[in-house]
């Protein structure tokens, strides 16, 4: 099964830049970008090396990269979606869970196995 994933921010370089300004200053906020990248734009080095050794496919978009169905199947963002049986997206783990896994990547991906 596979697994889409969606920042908090937009994407671009127009939203990185919106999104670090808002970081910087306190006011911007995604655990699913604490997690895949830190502060590292090209992504942190602990979630690249537990990438290579799992099996889940996880797709990571921005908000504004996702269709209008795939929003609406979050009910907040951050979040991890995944496609039902029926083809309908529903949300896997939501953003009051991913908080949880901010310096924890492998468990973030271990939790997706379970769900799988």
């Amino acid at each position: 099964m596979s697994f889409l994933g969606i920042y908090d921010a937009d994407g671009g370089l127009g939203g990185e830049l919106r999104y670090v300004a808002g970081k910087l200053m306190g006011r911007g906020k995604c655990a699913l970008c604490d997690i895949t990248h830190g502060w590292n734009p090209m992504g942190s080095k602990s979630w690249k090396q537990v990438c290579a050794v799992s099996d889940v496919e996880l797709e990571l978009l921005h908000r504004n990269e996702v269709t209008a169905e795939q929003l609406a199947s979050a009910n907040g963002l951050p979040a991890i979606l995944r496609m039902d049986e029926n083809g309908q997206w529903r949300e896997a783990i939501p953003a009051s869970e991913l908080s949880q896994y901010v310096g924890a990547p492998d468990a973030l991906l271990e939790r997706l196995e379970q769900i799988s």
